[in-house]
């Protein structure tokens, strides 16, 4: 049945409508906008450098030169289509379904969940944190992006409650058949790990179970174009796909996947029993992910290309480590790299100069109106400038470092 969920849709009149759209600080208003706080969201998300930058960023092959493999902008937009539809269908909030799935990816690594995990492994190291691309994602839309405003300035991008919650509560790597919103607006910072807490509205609970389920069939098709599958493995993943889609492998597509289980869900949801599938097409995705991660996600050619990553990631850190050297940072950071490494040296400089609180020898251009982050008397501050810099990075861009740090 359609619009069943439009009661609990987060719209005037619903209990969580002032919560969901709170922000953290004022934003400028046109006389003439039609949008709502949500619409407004989701073109903040769009215009940011950070959404720009995922076209460049792995999904699950690397730094690919085939230009029908899939990047990581591929997957938000599925994300993005997938939680459409079925919050349509279902009568929620399309408008802030699209602002969470189109955000949610934002704060991810490059080189995919490979790089999370040496990223994360920097942080552990020296700062005592942990590192998730899902709070990763939070912190790039509530601190690191800016966007320009009507007089010039850059400010945060200060984005409602409802989205920030649905972004750092998405995470997809969970094996239930049912979600449901939690009722608590908890303060999101408190949040320590990845799927600690349902998302706060049934349309992040869509966007989690889209996350869920918009890879699977692209993963797999990106596997067969690079022919890295054996016969004998596409022989198993017929045996799992031919039940469940009535369709041999040699014409499955990521389409015919997840419609499946888009109707699934549409067909079987309700407020009572929550954003559900059959036990039918809740097995069928684990055997997808139990295929794709023994063949594909295993496959030794990622494992050669983790090194790889890993050497240029940790290349990049070690190199801006070295030149710590408290309010003196920047100086330290010109007179050994400018010249040597322009583009590190230079794009890492202005990546200070825009995050960096004032200090004795600094002071920020007074165009940035957004909240500073770093103090760069402080170690701890400093290393996680790096680590912000770096998860920020494109796969294509901090292979282009690395290059310039070691040609001579």
């Amino acid at each position: 049945m359609s619009n069943q969920f439009e009661g609990v849709a987060i719209q005037e009149g619903n209990p969580k409508w002032e919560e969901s759209i709170q922000r953290q600080g004022e934003l400028y208003h046109r006389k003439d906008d039609v949008r709502s706080p949500f619409a407004r969201d989701y073109n903040r998300i769009l215009h940011s450098n950070a959404y720009r930058r995922l076209k460049h960023k792995t999904q699950v092959f690397f730094a690919p030169r085939n230009d029908h493999i899939c990047t990581r902008i591929e997957h938000v937009n599925h994300v993005s289509a997938v939680s459409y539809t079925i919050t349509k269908h279902l009568g929620l909030n399309t408008e802030l379904a699209m602002a969470i799935a189109t955000g949610h990816d934002v704060g991810h690594a490059p080189f995919g969940h490979f790089g999370e995990t040496v990223i994360k492994e920097m942080a552990s190291g020296d700062l005592e944190e942990t590192f998730w691309h899902e709070r990763n994602s939070l912190r790039f839309v509530d601190r690191c992006e800016t966007l320009t405003g009507p007089d010039g300035s850059e400010n945060n991008l200060n984005l409602t409650y409802a989205v920030r919650d649905g972004i750092i509560s998405h995470c997809g790597e969970v094996d239930y058949r049912s979600i449901s919103p939690r009722e608590e607006d908890i303060d999101l910072e408190t949040i320590e790990k990845a799927n600690q807490y349902p998302p706060y509205t049934w349309e992040g609970c869509v966007v989690k179970v889209a996350d869920k389920i918009a890879y699977l069939g692209r993963d797999i098709e990106d596997a067969m174009d690079l022919k890295i599958l054996t016969q004998n493995q596409m022989g198993k993943l017929n045996k799992i796909v031919e039940p469940n889609i009535g369709q041999r492998i040699t014409e499955i597509n990521n389409t015919a996947i997840m419609h499946n289980f888009v109707i699934d869900i549409c067909s079987n949801s309700s407020p009572q029993t929550g954003i559900r599938m059959t036990r039918q097409n809740f097995n069928f995705i684990k055997e997808l992910r139990e295929f794709s991660n023994e063949y594909i996600y295993r496959h030794e050619r990622l494992y050669l290309y983790k090194d790889y990553a890993g050497m240029i990631i940790e290349s990049i850190y070690t190199t801006l480590k070295n030149t710590f050297n408290g309010e003196r940072t920047m100086e330290e950071i010109e007179s050994r790299y400018l010249n040597i490494f322009p583009t590190l040296a230079g794009d890492f400089i202005g990546w200070l100069k825009k995050h960096a609180k004032d200090s004795n020898g600094f002071k920020r251009d007074a165009k940035y109106k957004s909240i500073p982050i770093y103090n760069l008397s402080k170690e701890e501050d400093y290393l996680q400038a790096i680590i912000d810099f770096i998860s920020g990075m494109t796969d294509i861009y901090a292979i282009r470092i690395f290059g310039e740090l070691t040609s001579f």
